[in-house]
């Protein structure tokens, strides 16, 4: 408990840190976060006797990061996205030189990693520049972190305390109903607080973002716990002592952000 403790309290630090230094310290955190999680996804797949293209798709999980900042910063000419067909084509290519007896769930699986960790790592980036293309806030990011963590340590802390009724118990055995709208109440709860110091949102935006950040969160970490289980996984790394692997904390954000993106870009813009 005082690894898990240590490791939360300095990753707290780091994350709010790469929020509140600027729109440089965003990016490249953010960058090198999205790519380590998608290498902790890759090695986890590896597990499961399946070998996806690591070094091609960390490579184009790069270049898709970089362009979508790169809209944010230079407004980047969209022919630059040709530059995923080569990265794209390769890994097809390169499966014809492999001796293996599934050529295509190795293929597929390089694809998936895009969908399922860097997609979703972009789409929460880009919360940053959604008031203002073009200029980076930290207000959602922000927002989206401190709604999620709320909703993970109410869900916990209700779900501890009167948890009876089981949410999805074939994939997370714990998760409760009681611990889910625990979650709802404590992240609509720092949805009126945010609501508070940040006056540039309605609050009824905030608490619609704190509903999707909740739903879609608990579903983002029942997939994960539905791979690890497929996989007889417990954990998804090691890299955070006392919490397991980067997937394990950001499963959330997963299935969330690029909802919570669309949510506030039909509302907002």
């Amino acid at each position: 408990m005082k690894t898990r403790a240590i490791t939360a309290f300095f990753f707290t630090i780091v994350m709010l840190g790469s929020i509140f230094l600027g729109a440089w310290t965003f990016t490249f955190f953010y960058l090198l976060l999205s790519l380590f999680a998608l290498a902790e996804f890759y090695k986890l797949i590896k597990t499961a006797g399946i070998k996806p293209h690591m070094v091609i798709g960390l490579g184009g999980a790069a270049i898709i990061f970089l362009l979508v900042s790169g809209f944010h910063f230079v407004d980047i000419n969209v022919k630059y996205l040709l530059l995923l067909i080569p990265v794209f084509s390769s890994v097809f290519l390169f499966e014809l030189y492999r001796k293996d007896k599934a050529p295509f769930s190795n293929i597929a699986f390089t694809f998936v990693g895009f969908a399922f960790v860097t997609v979703p790592f972009c789409f929460y980036y880009s919360l940053g520049f959604l008031q203002n293309f073009s200029n980076f806030n930290f207000h959602l990011p922000l927002a989206f972190l401190l709604m999620l963590w709320a909703s993970d340590t109410g869900a916990y802390l209700f779900g501890r305390k009167l948890g009876a009724h089981k949410l999805f118990e074939r994939h997370s055995p714990k998760k409760t109903w009681e611990g889910f709208l625990g979650g709802m109440f404590t992240s609509l709860l720092v949805s009126a607080i945010v609501s508070y110091f940040f006056k540039d949102i309605s609050p009824l935006i905030w608490a619609g973002m704190a509903v999707i950040i909740v739903s879609f969160g608990t579903l983002g970490d029942l997939v994960e716990s539905m791979l690890k289980r497929s996989l007889n996984a417990k954990d998804s790394g090691n890299i955070l002592p006392g919490h397991g692997g980067l997937l394990d904390r950001f499963d959330g954000l997963l299935i969330a952000a690029p909802l919570v993106y669309a949510y506030l870009y039909l509302l907002l813009k």
